[in-house]
């Protein structure tokens, strides 16, 4: 396990954590931490095992073992409905959009979770596009306001930890700035968040720490403060 002191109260404790779909073995020990109120990256290149953590998390993949420890409660024996309601939410890359409702319909479709999620109008403070657009189709969206409207969507919820799963992936420069100012936002209003990335250089402007993935295990852990020093590594992993 790499050095990670966690500073604030640990939220998310994960150990030995492997999972399976079928017969494919992908994750093989992820150990980390996320501490209540930080924004947490996984780097990696593509078929590292990122998304599969995400999911593992979760309880939506084939099989999984080891230890996934939220709020002291272990997750590895629940459901994923159960995780769901312990305040977990997970934002997928595809982002699920649901072409027959318009945006506010697919706003409203999760249920609360749990008590402290946002109101509609906390939403469109955020996302003031999605007010604007409220009656378009989900699908008519821009990429950049799908993926608003995936995040919004988790908002409601009352989850207190939210795994964002490539949240930039194709996106237009001045759309992945206003993601950015998004998840800072968030964290100010008390909101842990685990994210997935490939794009380090965006990932160090909203993370507190990064936790380098490759073949289904951490093999690095870097503090925001000390990716200048370790840019050499970093492309070495990435390989950008």
């Amino acid at each position: 396990m790499p050095e990670a002191a966690v500073m604030a109260k640990e939220l998310l404790k994960v150990r030995d954590l492997h999972a399976w779909y079928g017969e494919s073995h992908i994750l093989h020990g992820m150990s980390f931490d996320v501490g209540e109120g930080e924004v947490v990256t996984l780097l990696g290149r593509n078929g590292a095992g990122k998304t599969t953590t995400m999911k593992a998390i979760m309880g939506i993949v084939g099989q999984r073992k080891g230890s996934v420890v939220f709020e002291g409660t272990e997750t590895i024996g629940l459901g994923s409905n159960r995780i769901a309601r312990l305040g977990i939410a997970y934002c997928p890359e595809e982002r699920g959009i649901f072409a027959s409702l318009d945006v506010e319909e697919n706003l409203m479709l999760p249920p609360a979770v749990r008590p402290g999620g946002m109101s509609i109008e906390e939403i469109h403070a955020i996302f003031p596009n999605l007010k604007e657009r409220r009656r378009s189709q989900g699908t008519k969206l821009s990429g950049g306001e799908q993926q608003m409207l995936a995040i919004g969507r988790i908002l409601r919820t009352g989850a207190r930890l939210l795994l964002l799963d490539e949240p930039t992936e194709g996106l237009a420069p001045v759309i992945v700035q206003q993601i950015g100012n998004v998840i800072r936002t968030l964290k100010t209003k008390g909101f842990t968040i685990l994210l997935v990335e490939q794009n380090f250089r965006f990932a160090a402007t909203v993370a507190d720490r990064h936790y380098v993935v490759e073949h289904g295990r951490v093999i690095d852990h870097i503090r925001n403060e000390d990716i200048p020093a370790n840019m050499d590594r970093l492309h070495e992993y990435l390989g950008v």
